[in-house]
This record gives structure tokens, sequence and C-alpha cells, in this order.
């Protein structure tokens, strides 16, 4: 389609509503990039990733027969088997371009109940994880699977449920259970190993401390962490050990290490030492010189008085880091000797001295904010990750959301920002505490005075990390803040990009937007964006496009009505116009877009005018020339004469129920 006005449109102004403005202090370049990663993708970057490192367990060829055909699989087996990663294989294997992939949370206060025929949108993929759900929840689901499987097969979605252990499945369901097994350890050991690109040759030669490990029954989980710490211990010694040696101390890593850390920290007496001690354990794997950096950073941190001895009297850093049980490899990235010694070191650290926990956060921030070269964006995002694991260990999770309150609201950098997001982010990421989060996160988007660049951390913690499991969820919140955006659209982006990825979530918008509303204005210049009238009349895969069902003409003229009751000509116009276009593009729904502008009027003389002048506006730049738009007026101004009284009215245009 022909449409100059569509690029302005896409840049629509700020918004605001509610208490007080919401001003972005946004960075640029590249980690404004990332936050307009689209949600679908990073969900199914997620999937395929997942993907790469499964080993099909026994029983997989039956749910995949099972999905393919019934469209839902109901996966069964003890735990550790992978049933939940089996889920979403499945899942991600019927990947298509229509429909996003989705996590229900039944009996979640802001989830609708399994038997809304809303729940479903066309082609999308659900996963109902009732792996952990007691015998209350399971049953409430099973009298409402029926209602959920029906939508999923008028939606042509797909459903995997994932059964509790020892809890009774119904006789007609079990027709569509598929029992899982788990896969041999050896090859989900050595498809761990594959996926980080270590070789054959060295993973083939014999270990017995695999061996012995993957003698006794372990759970996938288990295997996996047991390979990932072989390949960090190849990482860090590649040439002193070969691989026994690397799956001896990936056995022995499973230790504490706790009393070998107390008794370092005991005969490290020195602050300096300490510093670099716990510098190390929180940049682990990281450059010397950043080591280093935030050692000496650390100190300021703490006010420590500043030694006097000259630089070239003092300690080189080699030996320094051997005093702490570290060195730098031939890379010069410092390790300890020991595997996994520095989440020892770090748990020491937060349990024992509690007095530091403030200024060790504090410095955490700042040591984002270094300048140093070697110093990643996933090096920072480690950091954040490691200072959050402790918070969240303890249970700390409020304080840990006041934290990146804290440096949201104060942040003068990118860094500090994007610290703020990788600390909700963790928190979100938890099963024990990833709904607190999300809850607090809704408090904040719809509540709290945001000041700073606490916006555009919620608008980035929505899109990268509620989204891809949770869009309706992220739909909520995003609004909440495109309400109250005043200088920026940023929410307002964020959510037009997140309705585009699925005609459910569209549907959904439509409707928030158009009941009763506390903010009239700011919901209608939200509406002109979500109302697109070129994805209302495409079907993409599904058997109708939304503009045939009745409650979306119902939400579009309730939303229109809005738009020309509180917002001025110059405003809507734009859209108005590409809604013209739209008209004059698509011939089996031409009417029903003008009905639709003109019901909105109603009577209104003034309106109706508007509407009028809007389309001699847009005839000139109608796909196929003036004078095809010539045609969208005319038929406009029969329409308007028919709303008033002036000629008999049109042919109704038809619709579908949802």
């Amino acid at each position: 389609m022909n449409n100059p006005s569509a690029e302005w449109i896409a840049r629509a102004g700020a918004l605001h509503a509610g208490v007080g403005d919401i001003h972005y202090h946004a960075p640029s370049g590249p980690e404004q990039e990332t936050a307009r990663r689209s949600p679908r993708r990073i969900a199914d970057d997620q999937l395929r990733l997942l993907k790469q490192r499964f080993v099909d367990p026994a029983g997989m060829g039956e749910a995949r027969r099972l999905l393919a055909e019934h469209r839902t699989v109901i996966l069964y087996g003890v735990p550790g088997c992978g049933r939940s990663a089996a889920a979403r294989v499945l899942l991600y294997e019927h990947h298509r371009n229509t429909g996003i992939f989705r996590e229900l949370l039944p009996g979640d206060e802001e989830e609708a109940p399994l038997t809304d025929g809303g729940l479903v949108g066309a082609g999308d993929r659900l996963l109902l994880d009732l792996a952990e759900a007691d015998g209350t929840q399971w049953a409430k689901c099973l009298r409402d699977l029926s209602a959920l499987r029906k939508a999923v097969r008028e939606q042509r979605a797909r459903l995997v449920v994932v059964r509790p252990y020892g809890h009774d499945l119904d006789s007609d369901l079990r027709f569509y259970q598929a029992e899982i097994q788990s896969p041999p350890a050896q090859e989900v050991f050595r498809r761990h190993l594959r996926f980080h690109r270590i070789p054959h040759e060295e993973y083939r030669q014999p270990a017995p401390a695999l061996t012995d490990f993957l003698a006794e029954q372990r759970a996938n989980e288990e295997i996996a962490d047991f390979a990932d710490r072989v390949r960090r211990d190849r990482t860090a010694h590649p040439a002193d050990r070969d691989f026994a040696g690397w799956c001896e101390q990936a056995r022995d890593a499973r230790k504490t290490w706790r009393n070998e850390v107390a008794d370092l920290v005991a005969g490290q007496r020195e602050a300096p030492q300490r510093a670099l001690l716990f510098a190390t354990a929180m940049l682990h794997g990281a450059h010397a010189d950043v080591v280093h950096h935030a050692a000496a950073l650390l100190l300021r941190t703490l006010r420590t008085p500043r030694d006097e001895v000259l630089p070239l009297e003092s300690k080189d850093l080699a030996a320094r880091l051997k005093e702490v049980s570290a060195s730098a490899g031939p890379d010069c990235h410092v390790r300890f000797d020991k595997l996994d010694f520095d989440a020892a070191v770090r748990a020491h650290f937060w349990d024992n001295l509690p007095d530091l926990r403030r200024p060790l956060s504090a410095w955490t921030a700042q040591s984002t904010e270094l300048g140093d070269p070697h110093l990643t964006p996933d090096l920072r995002k480690e950091l954040v990750e490691r200072l959050a694991d402790q918070y969240l260990r303890t249970g700390q999770w409020k304080e840990l959301a006041a934290l990146a309150d804290r440096w949201g609201t104060d942040a003068t950098t990118t860094a500090r920002l994007t610290a703020a997001v990788h600390a909700l982010a963790r928190g979100l990421g938890t099963r024990q505490y990833g709904g607190s989060f999300r809850r607090l996160i809704n408090t904040w988007c719809s509540e709290k005075q945001l000041t700073g660049g606490l916006a555009y951390v919620l608008v980035r913690v929505c899109t990268e990390a509620i989204a891809p499991t949770h869009p309706d969820q992220a739909m909520v919140r995003l609004h909440h803040l495109a309400r109250r955006e005043s200088g920026s659209a940023a929410a307002s982006d964020a959510l037009c990009e997140l309705v585009a990825t699925s005609s459910r979530l569209r549907r959904r918008m439509l409707g928030r937007l158009t009941g009763s509303s506390s903010v009239p204005a700011a919901d209608a210049r939200i509406f002109l964006r979500i109302c697109d009238p070129v994805p209302l009349t495409d079907p993409g895969d599904a058997p109708h496009a939304p503009l045939d069902e009745e409650y979306v003409q119902r939400c579009v003229t309730i939303g229109w009505r809005a738009v020309l009751a509180e917002l001025p000509q110059p405003r809507w116009q734009p859209y108005a116009v590409r809604w013209l276009h739209t008209a004059g593009d698509v011939d089996d729904r031409h009417d029903l877009l003008l009905d639709l502008l003109v019901d909105a009027a109603g009577r209104d003389g003034q309106q109706l005018a508007a509407l009028y002048s809007a389309a001699r506006a847009a005839e000139p730049t109608t796909t196929g020339g003036t004078a095809r738009g010539v045609v969208t007026t005319d038929r406009l101004l029969q329409k308007i004469s028919a709303a008033q009284g002036l000629r008999p009215s049109a042919a109704p245009h038809g619709g579908t129920t949802p």
C-alpha cells in the first residue's frame, strides 16, 4: 500500500495520563537496539537453544504424533525425566508465522480461566505445565481442559500439558497421553558438550569420575549442570588437565567449599586482599585488568585508607592472586584454581559480612560503569546476576527489587540502566519469585511515580523478560506505561510491537482500550495505533480476519467514537487517512470499514463533516490514484447522508461471532 502517512504514524507522539509525567532517559546505540527485539523472537531463540541441547526421550515419537494429529498431547513421566523441556521442544517444532508461544498460568489472578475462549489465538503454541500442581489444582484443570482443547482446535493452535506425577488422568483423556522416559544419560551429557563445541575426541576418553556420576540415577538437569562444570574447567585449564581431570573437578565442585573459603578469608586480614578476593569471585573469568580495577574501586567504595607503598615496591598482581587461590591464565583471564570456588566466596561474603551488602551492591553498579574495554556487555550482565543471586538465595527479593528501583531512578549511564534491567529480569526468571516480581512491576507501571530512567527499565523488562512467556501480562503493564508517557513513545512503541505478534493480543487490547477508562484521551491516542486496519483485515492463517468478528467491530466503533470526541482532528486525521486508504484497497471489506467510521460519528454533524474532510485529504495519496480515492469519498458521503436521514440506509455489513 502506498501510504505516505504510515511512517509518521509509526513515530506517533508521546502520551500522558495518571499522576505525574514519565520522562524517559533512554540510551542510544547498541543497548537501545536490544530493547527493540521482538518478544516473539526472544521466545523462539530461547526455545531453539533448548532444542539444540535436547535429547529425545523414549516416548517422544508418540508425543509428536499425538500433537500433530490431535493438536493436544499430555506428557507424563517421573520427575527429572525432562517432561517440561520435552513440552517446549514439541511446541518449538510447530513454529509457524502465525501465533505465539505462551505459558498458561491457571490460578494466577491476572490470567483468564482456561474456559475463556479468548485465551487461544490462531496458531498459538500453548504450554500448560502442571508438573508441580497439587491434587486440587490438577482436578480443576482437568474440568476445564475440554473447553481449552475445543478452543485449540478451532484456532488451529497446539497445546502441550505436563501432567503432575502420581495424579490420575480421566479415562477419556488417556488417548492423548504420551509417557516420557529419561533419555540415555551419556547421550545427554555428550549433547551438552557438543553444543559447546567440545571435540568428540576429548569427551570419548575414559573418565572414572564421570562414570561414577552417571552410575546413579540422575535428573537431566543434574547432568546438564555436570556438563557445564566440565566445560568451565576445560576453559580455565585447557592444557594442564585432560578430560578425566575436568570431570574430577566437576565432581569435586559439587562440594560447597564452605570451610576452605572460611579459612582463606580468615587468613587474608588486609582489606586490599579481601577486595581482590571478592572482585575475583564476582568477575570470575574476567580479564585481569578488569579484576584489578574493580578491586581498587571496591576499596574506594568502602573508603579504605590508601596504601602508601610505592607501586614498584608492592606485590604484583600475579603474586596477590596466588594468595587468594586464583591465577590468570595465558589469556589473562582470572579464575580460582578450584571449580565453583567463586560461588562459595560470594556466598561467604554475603552471609558472614552482612554490613557490606549495601556497599557491595553499590560497588556492583559502579563496576558495570567501568570504562575498561575488556568489560563486555555479557560480563556486565553476569556481574549483576551474581549479585542478584545472593539476594534471591537468601529470600531478599523485595530488597533486590528496591535496588533495581534505585538504579533505574538514579541512573546517569546506559550501563546503570541496563544493570537495573538485568536485576529485575533475574528475579522474574525464578520459579519461586517470578510471580511476585510480575505483580510488583504491575504496581510500578500503573501507580508508582516513575522518575529518572525507571520507565525505560520497565519497558525493557516487560518486552524482554515478561512478554516472551507471558505476553498478556506484558501487554497490561505496557498499557499502563503508555497511558502515562510524556516526552517519548517508548512504551507505546513496545505495546504496538507486542500486539503485532498476535491477532488475539490485538483483540484483547482493543477490548481494554474501549472499556470503561479513567483516562479516555490517553486511551484514545493509544487506540489509534492499535486499531491498525491492515492487520485487522488480514486473516493470516485464521479462518477469518479479526474485523469480521462482531466483537471487534463493536470495539472499533467505540474506540473511534472516543477518538472523535476526545482528540482534535489534526491528531487523528493521519490515522483516518490510513483507514480510508485501506478501505480502498480491500474490496471485500470496503463498506465495512467505512460503516464503522460513520457509526462512530453517529448523527454528530460536526464529526461527520470532519470525516468527510479527512476523506478528501486522503484522495491524492490513495493507491491507484486520486480517482480511486474519489470513489471512496463518494461512498463515504452516501453513508454519511444515510446516517443523517437524508437518503435510505445502505445494506448492512456482516460479521461473525468471536
